[in-house]
């Protein structure tokens, strides 16, 4: 039989788990860290090996021991040093192959979040995205905001604690990191200041029943009006209500060769249908709004429909990360401070139309997002923006051709906007990671090329991230194309 060589490695990487939330938050807990890290080790390795006799959890009678005997600095094993959630003592090289996949699944996406939240309240839910596969560290490292933003910010507006390993190696939690640390991470993007661990995170209360609804128009059938209404509604009404507004050029019903503009709104509201209809036939009668269009459901139905599934879907399809799909896309963002009027709005339909398939999105602010300060996390995006643009466009083909194709297209698009967005600077949102408004040469760390991406992303909270980096990474070993850089050198 093989030597059993335990390889130290891996307990560094099942350390990399979302941490389990305390008072009216929730997670997985080590226990279902440990079974679903032994489910999918058992599912790469052969039944004969039986995997599960070498693995242990931290409630295993041999987990000390087996820590201990591959310890050779007691500072590594006090009662304060974290511990590893499961240690893995493989024998064969296939385990440890099965233990490289299995350890990239540690980590959190948002689908697995909700799907916890669940699992231990129905009247509960978390203020983040919609799509189930993103990764937590990420989204939330971003900024991180979903449909409910406009009645509780941002995801990192919801944070309570986090745990970061430094460019020194060492673990540090919100207390042990200090407040400008912690402040950085809850937007700035965790990848310029070192690893992120765990968020701890507050849930938020959400009613046992929600609406939620889809309306489109064409051209033809009022849609401009809608749009132009929908600029002074979305952003003011209820802040129970967010109501995305999707607009692409599409084929027209009535005649086949021609393209028009389809305006789709896609809303939730945390509330009951008459209530919504009443609201909306107040504030938006353009719309016309009836209480055939809506459904009433619970919040993780919601979540559900809002990922594209028919309500009364199982929630477990939350869990499915589906990671062997992929579109060729491009994203792109911009902020609106003043409505657009109608004529400006038919000049942009007549330009996406010319351009043949980039789309925009309009996310409403306004509500919780106005009364936060601008400073309270690098996210700055906050009182003064009606909305957030993003720019879609996503394809099939292959090859350089297409994708030339389609980065121009939304491109152009972006430029033809500019008269109707943010200036000094035109602000970004982080998350959707845009190279075209600026990079940091590789290798290099320049504060004046990381200054012309930095202020779109974080307006004047780039000053401070920059001290923050500089302090905690001095030497910028933590960066990348866009990361945040260090103040300079003086000569």
């Amino acid at each position: 039989m093989a030597k059993t060589t335990p390889l130290l490695a891996f307990l560094l990487f099942l350390l990399l788990d979302l941490s389990c939330f305390s008072s009216l938050t929730c997670a997985a807990t080590d226990d279902s860290v440990y079974e679903s890290f032994l489910q999918c080790l058992e599912n790469n390795t052969n039944p004969q090996d039986q995997i599960s006799t070498l693995v242990y959890s931290q409630t295993n009678a041999s987990y000390t021991s087996v820590l201990r005997a591959y310890i050779r600095n007691a500072r590594m094993n006090t009662s304060t040093t974290p511990k590893p959630v499961v240690i893995l003592t493989p024998k064969q090289i296939s385990h440890v192959q099965a233990a490289v996949i299995c350890t990239k699944k540690s980590g959190a996406t948002l689908g697995e979040v909700y799907y916890r939240i669940w699992e231990k309240s129905k009247a509960h839910g978390f203020p983040a995205g919609i799509c189930p596969t993103v990764g937590v560290g990420g989204h939330f490292s971003g900024g991180g905001y979903g449909n409910m933003l406009r009645k509780y910010g941002l995801a990192v507006d919801n944070v309570l604690d986090a745990q970061i390993v430094d460019v020194n190696g060492k673990l540090l939690d919100r207390k042990a990191m200090g407040e400008d640390l912690f402040w950085a991470i809850r937007g700035g993007g965790g990848g310029s200041f070192g690893v992120i661990i765990s968020y701890k995170i507050s849930l938020v209360p959400v009613p046992e029943t929600v609406t939620v609804f889809r309306v489109e128009r064409t051209l033809d059938e009022n849609a401009t009006d809608i749009v132009f209404k929908w600029q002074f509604v979305a952003p003011k009404t209820d802040n129970g209500l967010f109501m995305r507004m999707l607009l692409q050029p599409v084929t027209s019903k009535k005649n086949k060769t021609e393209k028009t503009i389809r305006a789709s709104i896609v809303a939730l509201y945390l509330g009951n249908a008459d209530t919504l209809v009443s609201l909306l036939g107040k504030e938006f009668p353009e719309l016309g709004l009836k209480k055939e269009n809506c459904n009433e459901t619970s919040w993780i139905q919601s979540v559900i429909w809002w990922a594209n599934y028919d309500i009364g879907t199982s929630p477990e399809v939350l869990l499915d990360r589906d990671l062997d799909s992929a579109n060729f896309l491009k994203r792109k963002s911009d902020y609106v401070q003043t409505p657009i009027s109608k004529d400006k709005l038919n000049l942009i339909w007549q330009r996406m139309i010319e351009l043949g398939k980039t789309g925009l999105v309009f996310n409403p602010y306004g509500g919780r997002m106005s009364e936060i300060p601008a400073t309270d996390a690098p996210f700055p995006h906050r009182a003064g923006n009606l909305f957030k643009v993003q720019y879609s466009v996503n394809w099939e083909d292959a090859g350089s051709t297409a994708e030339i194709e389609y980065l121009t297209q939304a491109r152009k698009l972006y430029s033809y906007m500019t008269p109707f967005v943010s200036k000094n600077p035109r602000s970004a949102f982080l998350n959707y990671r845009d190279l075209d408004i600026g990079v940091m040469e590789a290798g290099k760390n320049s504060y004046e090329e990381g200054s012309v991406y930095g202020y779109k992303y974080f307006n004047g909270n780039f000053d401070r991230l920059v001290k923050v980096k500089t302090a905690v990474d001095p030497e910028n070993f933590f960066r990348n194309e866009q990361s945040i850089p260090t103040l300079p050198t003086k000569a």
